[in-house]
């Protein structure tokens, strides 16, 4: 395999990953599993009754996000919205346990903490749904995530836009944000979900996968070239500073507004669920950058953390001992 990073230089960005600070914005939710075993179709309808074993809780969407910058070992904080019930407060139970600063999370009396419940039966899942508003976030509500930004501005390194397409992203809310950062040594990144790109103008860099990609240029990237010809058009027409396409089993492609590109292989070995990959990509991303790492740099060490998380199984994180065995 190609070698994309040197070793030294590796350690030497995680050993001070301690030091960097990244701010995650964007859709909180609760990721919700009831566990159970199926041994009869109901008298009611025809659907199973799942006798109730277990119920586990985990962070999603963009508090997925956070807690991969946590587990790899960066101070992290969070802004986004979550509702005056049982959810929000253990999200926010959560967060303390961990020692990750609440102030930024606004609790809005009108709009539900997103939970996503999954019901699963001997390994499969039955059913799924959702609470959640998808309204677009008030104006009050962005000037008060807006406000705990600038007050935290400066212990940032980078700042990740966490968009899952649940209201919290608004094109006022970036356009606040790089109002904030200006001129400051902050990187901003985002995790795009909206097909047109120039919702996200001027932000540094944007992380699709490579179905995202073409959706934003509207074709099939079926091909390497297609890739290529769509990451530089994409790179010009909204004024990102880098853009890194995930490209599953073929790994990762860097490109820079330089023109430099880099292709980086994947290392998983075996891949047993990309749940939240895209999500441990972005994170550590970040955090490499808020480390003082390259782009370049930066790419490699999460295309490694990436490639940890496909080999196990639901939505997991990577530990910076078992980062530092695989760079």
């Amino acid at each position: 395999m190609k070698k994309t990073i040197d070793r030294k230089r590796a350690l030497e960005t995680i050993k001070r990953f301690s030091q960097a600070a990244v701010l995650v914005v964007g859709d909180i939710m609760v990721d919700q599993f009831i566990w159970g075993k199926v041994s009869r179709i109901s008298p009611e309808a025809p659907v199973p009754v799942v006798e109730v074993t277990k119920e586990t809780l985990l962070f999603g969407g963009c508090a997925n996000v956070m807690k991969n910058i946590f587990t790899i070992g960066g101070n992290v904080m969070i802004t986004g919205i979550i509702g005056p019930d049982d959810m929000g407060r253990w999200f926010i139970r959560q967060c303390r346990k961990m020692g990750i600063k609440t102030e930024g999370i606004v609790v809005v009396n009108n709009r539900p903490t997103i939970v996503k419940t999954r019901v699963v039966a001997h390994h499969q899942q039955v059913v799924r749904f959702d609470r959640e508003d998808r309204q677009p976030a008030t104006p009050d509500n962005i000037a008060t995530m807006l406000h705990y930004i600038d007050s935290i501005k400066d212990e940032l390194g980078a700042i990740v836009l966490s968009d899952y397409n649940k209201g919290i992203i608004t094109k006022k809310l970036i356009r606040g944000i790089r109002k904030i950062i200006g001129d400051r040594n902050i990187t901003l990144c985002v995790d795009p979900k909206q097909d047109d790109f120039s919702f996200y103008r001027g932000c540094d860099v944007i992380t699709p996968n490579h179905h995202e990609a073409g959706r934003a240029v509207g074709m099939v990237l079926s091909r390497y070239d297609d890739i290529i010809k769509a990451g530089t058009a994409l790179l010009k027409k909204y004024d990102f500073k880098a853009m890194l396409i995930t490209r599953g089993e073929e790994g990762m492609t860097l490109m820079e507004n330089t023109g430099k590109v880099v292709d980086i292989p994947t290392v998983a070995k075996e891949v047993f669920d990309v749940t939240g990959a895209g999500d441990t990509v972005i994170g550590v991303f970040s955090l490499c950058v808020a480390a003082g790492a390259s782009f370049r740099d930066a790419a490699a060490i999460a295309n490694r953390a990436a490639g940890i998380v496909v080999g196990k199984v639901g939505t997991a994180t990577v530990t910076q001992e078992e980062l530092i065995n695989i760079v």
